[in-house]
């Protein structure tokens, strides 16, 4: 049985909106977007391909979906270790005012709750999320994911999306894997340990 991972940029201070350009998702009227785009080198882009090349399959939202289905189909290089990925391996998007999806491989998920878990039976590797902040919101407060990948860049945006909202469970986490690129970018793999741990430095009386 496969295993559902979840590979997010994020700010740090949380915030994961469109990073990947201007004009990506601004909702909210969101005026950073892009901001990733500066600390991308080598380093971030050897992790991605480390990352791509455990999927079986992919678990996306709608507004991401059409992000990439928008772009990686134009990518025609056999070589590139994304963009190969993406456009050969099955694609299900959550979503319940699409009817139809074009990219080759891909299918609808109406019900990510009932559903998840019998993708996760259907392939030996990884099931994966990217990007598709609303449908991690979902999969974050049922605890479905089994590991977090998060990417921190050293930037401060003060508003947007973030990975983690308010219908988060607490929670206490392992760091299994962790990496520093010569950007500053922080690569951590995070599995859940349990619930959240609390005590105290209070002198007792």
């Amino acid at each position: 049985m496969g295993e559902l991972t979840a590979t997010t940029f994020v700010s740090l201070d949380g915030v994961m909106q469109a990073p990947g350009a201007p004009r990506e998702d601004t909702s909210g009227d969101f005026r950073h977007g892009g901001w990733v785009f500066p600390l991308a080198e080598a380093d971030m882009g050897a992790i991605m391909t480390e990352i791509f090349s455990k999927a079986s399959a992919f678990l996306l939202g709608r507004v991401t979906y059409d992000l990439f289905a928008a772009h990686f189909p134009r990518v025609t290089d056999k070589r590139d270790p994304i963009a190969s990925r993406l456009n050969a391996l099955p694609k299900h998007v959550a979503t319940r005012t699409r009817t139809a999806l074009n990219w080759q491989e891909s299918s609808l998920v109406r019900d990510v709750l009932d559903e998840v878990p019998t993708l996760k039976s259907r392939y030996a590797h990884e099931l994966q999320v990217h990007g598709s902040a609303g449908l991690l919101q979902t999969l974050i407060a049922h605890d479905l994911i089994d590991e977090y990948r998060i990417l921190v860049f050293p930037v401060v945006i003060g508003t947007g999306k973030r990975l983690f909202g308010p219908g988060a469970a607490p929670a206490n986490f392992t760091l299994r894997e962790h990496r520093t690129t010569s950007a500053g970018v922080f690569y951590g793999a995070y599995r859940r340990s349990g619930p959240l741990r609390t005590g105290s430095f209070a002198l007792e009386d």
